[in-house]
């Protein structure tokens, strides 16, 4: 599976996402929209303080993705083979 069509999988979980890069950042938010080399993430909590960034897919620490998983409410580690797109746990 390619890294666009994980990443589709991993914004389809939860209502928001951890996405670490590997400068070292981490960056929480809700991810808006995937393109063919980036997406788009929402960060902070109100049209103020919330910024918007576009991130190159090969920015991402694809290892360390996370989502908040709404049902167990805790934050829980992205795994492609074991998180399918439509997800019956949400």
């Amino acid at each position: 599976m390619d890294i666009g069509s994980q990443l589709v999988n991993f914004a389809e979980l939860g209502n928001q996402h951890r996405i670490p890069l590997k400068d070292g950042r981490v960056l929480q938010g809700w991810i808006m929209e995937i393109r063919e080399d980036d997406l788009l993430i929402s960060t902070g909590f109100s049209e103020k303080q919330g910024k918007d960034d576009w991130i190159k897919f090969d920015a991402i620490d694809l290892d360390q993705l996370e989502y908040w998983d709404t049902k167990q409410q805790e934050w829980t580690k992205f795994v492609p083979a074991l998180s399918p797109p439509n997800d019956s746990h949400r």
